[in-house]
């Protein structure tokens, strides 16, 4: 049975949101799946990704294949990378613990730069919806009812 790591398609008409599944090669792209691993929304900037990685991993060592767009998002997310350094632990190349410290060290400046990512859609966002000439107002105190008026007024 061809097992495949793919995306599955749920979210209103022209609001796409997936979930990212196991199933089997042969089902239908929004039918039966053998297992839930994650979620993909494309929808915001930068879109939001979830995913398990151990379950990932297990799959992909059990032979399970990601289409191009969840080999992306695996890729994007170290899956694929601690694969790859796992591959290494099996050839004797290093050890597991050397590997875990690459991985983590990966991770750390990784999650750096997608923070920095998150910030600069954020400023981007916030500047486009005031116009770019965003400017503070300075602070005045409201009046209330039954206060004398300041002088100068």
């Amino acid at each position: 049975m061809p097992v495949k790591i793919r995306l599955q398609r749920h979210g209103s008409k022209k609001r796409p949101f997936y979930f990212i599944v196991v199933a089997d090669a042969r089902a239908p792209r929004d039918g039966k799946f053998i297992q839930k691993i994650g979620t993909y929304n494309p929808v915001t900037e930068p879109a939001v990704i979830q995913i398990d990685r151990q379950k990932a991993l297990e799959w992909l060592t059990k032979g399970a294949q990601p289409t191009d767009t969840v080999r992306k998002i695996l890729s994007t997310k170290g899956v694929l990378y601690l694969k790859h350094l796992l591959r290494g632990v099996t050839l004797g190349l290093f050890d597991q613990a050397a590997a875990m410290e690459k991985f983590q060290a990966w991770h750390v400046e990784h999650e750096a730069a997608e923070a920095k990512k998150r910030d600069e859609a954020r400023r981007s966002r916030f500047q486009q919806r005031s116009g770019g000439n965003y400017q503070r107002r300075p602070f005045t105190p409201r009046k209330t009812e039954g206060e004398a008026p300041a002088q100068g007024e």
